[in-house]
């Protein structure tokens, strides 16, 4: 098991490359396809999922999970496949 250390930033820091998943705006895919891929790509509840639609699209782009590079990774592709706008970035 690894450990986990908790910083004064209250950001849960392992002994692996922690990122954030981003999914960003556009005018093409509808509400219920954001919320639908981000319930069956990364787990999210329907609250969050639709809380998550609704920042991406008044604010432009919104953190939808943080963790491991390689999960985060796998979950872009996903999103992006869906045809979605997601990337990964670094914390």
């Amino acid at each position: 098991m690894k450990e986990k250390t908790l910083h004064k930033d209250n950001k849960l820091n392992t002994s692996g490359e922690s990122s954030i998943l981003v999914l960003y705006n556009d005018d093409v895919n509808t509400f219920e396809h954001v919320i639908k891929s981000l319930v069956e790509v990364c787990g999210h509840d329907s609250v969050q999922a639709e809380q998550c639609a609704m920042i991406v699209h008044f604010k432009g782009s919104c953190d939808v999970k943080i963790g491991m590079v390689e999960v985060l990774n796998s979950m872009s592709r996903s999103l992006n496949l869906k045809g979605l706008n997601s990337k990964v970035e670094g914390l």
